[in-house]
């Protein structure tokens, strides 16, 4: 490795490091083994064969110096061409090495990157909505990326450089004080003179990459808020695009400016280290010569001094840098472990089991709960907070109970913040109750399997989210063993299926983000497509044309009834029209059921249900015979 070499390796390291002084921990330890402990083998070869390739790497200045004795003093041919030779198989011996060493760090990096990122990820699909309902999505996805690849760096990368340097620096040391003892301490008394601009300038220049990823953070947020399609949509309608511009000129003109003095610093960086190694490398030739000329040293040796003295910088300088490379890869493995370490509060019974087939009832018996608080579900850095927020716990649902018989549908109403979409989330056991029972067949929800439960409970929300990817592939979701025949089926049902098929790429049509190329009204009928698919036993509607235009709205009330027909249905509905001829109608207010009948009943009750009615339909349809688009109607 040359000096100017030597002095780029040490600016990367500067770059890299992080600040902070995190502990290594023997519980950290032992939990990074966990994860090494499937490579050992690997890890095993990876050391040895660095072990080898910084054998190989002090082997050739020597042979280097012998070459220079044996023409200074005239030796036979065969002996210089032997020496050659010699240089030339250590050079390909080192290659070789090289190659393999490679490809088992790239090997043992990228698997240990897909060991924890499958980690994370399959223990963030374990986590309740409320972690996604705090979590910044940025936050998250860079646990996946910069924090993962920052704790595989510690394999890759740190181990065998440590390893490496160390073995690399005691023979290059030993070398060359057997060959002069005088001149290597001469050669040592520059050190510190070489160390203290990777300190001193590798910190600025730490700081400097941080500062820069900050701005870019920012910049890309922006970026990412307005290019997406309700982001442009509001700035559209309420920004100033020359405000926006300024916004972000004003961001990237602080990424350019970090960009150029950070330029700066690496230039002032390697050019410091360079000059210190050409003034060693002087100081060798002088004084080596001075020795040479002298007879007391050979010239051979003082070639294998020079060439050594790259072998005994570049490592002591990398080594300096070691224990913040450590620290830096401890970080990122404890930013990791801090996720794992969340318990998700939604897992299966040990002894869960599966819903028994046919039919399926509903029951709430005394239900209460409240929604977790932060610190059950969340951490203060997904969040972008300094603390918590401590609110949080108080109870939301109040002794609720109601039964729901087998192809019976009980329709959910109130005012916003009733509580009506909080009941909903405990069917499916997005959330778990605090205390009471939510029963399918009879069976607490906790006492079945999660995959059982989505099998037999289908949801549509007002908001039927679609991902950015293709129609079928949309479809799929429900059901990924689904034919082609049976997606067509379950689009004709939902009565999009003319549509579908006057797409240009029809089945294979990408929806956009959220589904946005796609109206209101088809994305709800392409998630009551999905839910079809499905085929559940239990249907949930959230409200499901709670923001759809006349026409849409009577499109997926149509769709809605093939939903219904034949299942054990739970409707929560704004629009009293659409429920009047549910079997139970529940009106709930703070988290409480304080009235429930029939249509009839409700009306004739004269409480809080008649009063929602009367005054939604106050001026427009004041009979209670005036109906809508019956949910119950369609479904028969």
């Amino acid at each position: 490795m040359s000096m100017d070499l030597a002095a780029w390796n040490a600016l990367y390291h500067a770059r890299n490091a992080q600040n902070g002084r995190p502990v290594l921990s023997r519980e950290t330890l032992r939990r990074i083994g966990q994860f090494a402990r499937p490579h050992r083998a690997r890890l095993a070869c990876f050391v040895l064969l660095s072990v080898a390739s910084a054998l190989l790497a002090v082997a050739s200045p020597v042979l280097a110096g012998q070459v220079v004795d044996a023409i200074v003093t005239r030796a036979r041919l065969d002996v210089v061409l032997g020496l050659a030779a010699s240089i030339a198989a250590i050079a390909v011996a080192e290659a070789a090495v090289g190659v393999v060493n490679r490809w088992l760090s790239a090997t043992i990096g990228e698997d240990l990157i897909f060991d924890l990122r499958r980690a994370v990820f399959d223990h963030v699909q374990r986590m309740p909505v409320a972690f996604f309902l705090r979590t910044r999505t940025g936050a998250l996805v860079s646990r996946l990326n910069n924090d993962v690849i920052g704790a595989q760096r510690a394999f890759s990368d740190t181990l065998s450089g440590v390893v490496g340097n160390l073995v690399t620096l005691a023979l290059s040391l030993a070398v060359m004080l057997q060959v002069s003892w005088q001149i290597t301490l001469l050669a040592l008394l520059l050190l510190p003179v070489f160390v203290w601009p990777a300190k001193r300038l590798g910190t600025r220049l730490a700081r400097l990459e941080r500062e820069a990823a900050d701005h870019n953070a920012a910049m890309t947020t922006q970026m990412t808020e307005r290019f997406s399609a309700p982001g442009a949509t509001l700035v559209k309608l309420f920004g100033e695009p020359t405000r926006e511009s300024t916004e972000f000129a004003t961001r990237a003109r602080r990424v350019r400016d970090i960009g150029v003095r950070t330029a700066m610093v690496q230039w002032v960086f390697v050019t410091a280290l360079t000059l210190v190694s050409a003034l060693a490398l002087a100081l060798v030739y002088g004084v080596g010569g001075f020795y040479a000329l002298r007879g007391s040293l050979d010239a051979g040796a003082v070639v294998t001094l020079s060439l050594l003295l790259t072998r005994l910088y570049a490592p002591l300088t990398a080594l300096a840098s070691a224990r913040v490379e450590v620290m830096s890869a401890v970080v990122s493995f404890g930013r990791v472990f801090e996720v794992l370490d969340l318990p998700p509060l939604i897992s299966d019974d040990p002894q869960a089991r599966d819903l028994p087939e046919g039919p399926v009832s509903v029951e709430f018996e005394h239900v209460h709960f409240s929604y977790p608080a932060a610190d059950k579900v969340s951490l203060a850095s997904l969040e972008d907070v300094a603390v918590l927020d401590t609110r949080g716990g108080e109870e939301v649902l109040h002794d609720v109970s109601f039964r729901i018989e087998p192809g019976q549908m009980v329709a959910l109403v109130g005012s916003s913040g009733a509580g009506k979409s909080t009941i909903a989330s405990l069917v499916p056991r997005l959330y778990d109750v605090d205390t009471g029972s939510v029963r399918l067949s009879g069976i607490d929800v906790r006492r079945l399997r999660g995959a059982s439960i989505r099998e037999a409970v289908g949801m549509v929300t007002q908001d039927g989210h679609l991902f950015h990817d293709s129609i079928r592939h949309n479809l799929l979701l429900a059901r990924p063993e689904a034919t082609d025949d049976e997606l067509w089926d379950a689009l004709r049902r939902a009565r999009i299926a003319d549509l579908v098929a006057a797409l240009p790429d029809g089945l294979d049509t990408v929806v956009g983000e959220r589904g946005y190329r796609l109206s209101g009204g088809e994305r709800q009928r392409l998630t009551i497509a999905r839910l079809l698919l499905a085929r559940p036993r239990v249907v949930i509607l959230d409200e499901a044309t709670a923001h759809l235009d006349s026409e849409s709205e009577a499109d997926v009330q149509a769709a809605l009834g093939e939903a219904l027909a034949g299942r054990t249905a739970l409707v929560i509905a704004h629009r009293l029209a659409t429920v009047r001829a549910a079997d139970l109608i529940l009106v709930v207010e703070d988290g409480r059921i304080v009235e429930r009948g029939t249509h009839a009943e409700l009306l004739a009750a004269g409480g809080r249900y008649e009063r929602l009615y009367r005054t939604q339909f106050l001026g427009d349809r004041p009979d209670d015979r005036a109906d809508c688009c019956d949910l119950h109607a369609l479904s028969a």
